[in-house]
C-alpha cells in the first residue's frame, strides 16, 4: 500500500490550479471571477478574454473556464 493511496488525486480541470496561482499571482477565486464578469459569454469566448487581456495560455485559461462553468451549472 503505497503512503497516498487514501487520498485521491486531483484530476481534470482543477489540476492545473497550484501552477496558476504560482505562475501568474492571482487565486483560482480571481479568475474565477473575471470568468463570471463576462457571462453570457461562451466557453471560447471566455478563454479568449483570459488569455487576450491576462496574458494567461491557453491550456491555464480552458481549466479555469472549464471548472468555472462546470460549478456553474452551465456546462
Amino acid at each position: 500500500m503505497s503512503p497516498n493511496s487514501d487520498v485521491e488525486k486531483v484530476k481534470g480541470p482543477a489540476s492545473y490550479f497550484p501552477s496558476i496561482e504560482k505562475k501568474y499571482g492571482r487565486p483560482i477565486s480571481d479568475w474565477q471571477g473575471i470568468v463570471r464578469s463576462a457571462y453570457p459569454a461562451k466557453h471560447m469566448e471566455l478563454v479568449e478574454i483570459l488569455k487576450r487581456d491576462h496574458e494567461m495560455g491557453h491550456g491555464h485559461a480552458n481549466a479555469v473556464v472549464a471548472y468555472t462553468l462546470a460549478e456553474d451549472g452551465l456546462k
